[in-house]
């Protein structure tokens, strides 16, 4: 098999965009840290919580949409439970299965703690860029995720990926 080896264009253009989601992630991490005391992934798990249907979500299903592995969910949440943020229960209708709701006190910390999240995001990529980009950067991104989980047809297969797993879903 040959190498398709990075054309000049596209190593630039990969280095650019490795140095973005690093940058990125740090900013928007040390943002959390000193705001609200938490780091980013904390506060994802907080933020899909809150959007789910009565703030619970089945473990399984919280680990896919943070993109993580179960097992670095189960600290995480593990960590948000010892904080109060948290709280697991069991799933009625799958014993080996849990949920994990999000408390009163979870959905405080999350309201108080997004205003200055939302103006890092906004200092960050939104006021970098004109409407256009916005929305090139939306299909770009969308286009790279679709890939990677197979959703385009190429990249992983879906059972492939850590957090995927067929399971009877709680109700």
């Amino acid at each position: 098999m040959t190498t398709r080896w990075l054309t000049p264009q596209e190593q630039r253009a990969w280095r650019a965009f490795m140095a973005a989601t690093h940058l990125l992630e740090d900013t928007i991490d040390r943002q959390l840290q000193q705001d609200a005391g938490m780091p980013h992934l904390y506060y994802s798990i907080l933020v899909h919580l809150s959007e789910a249907p009565e703030r619970r979500l089945r473990m399984t299903d919280l680990a896919e949409r943070v993109k993580i592995t179960r097992s670095r969910l189960t600290y995480a949440v593990a960590r948000l439970e010892r904080d109060g943020l948290v709280r697991r229960e069991g799933c009625a209708s799958d014993r080996r299965g849990s949920l994990a709701l999000l408390t009163e006190e979870g959905m405080a910390v999350l309201e108080q703690a997004a205003p200055g999240h939302v103006e890092a995001v906004r200092g960050a990529v939104f006021d970098q860029l004109d409407e256009e980009q916005v929305a090139q950067l939306e299909a770009i991104c969308s286009r790279i995720a679709g890939g990677l989980q197979g959703d385009e047809g190429v990249g992983c297969a879906s059972g492939d990926l850590p957090w995927r797993r067929r399971s009877t879903p709680c109700k």
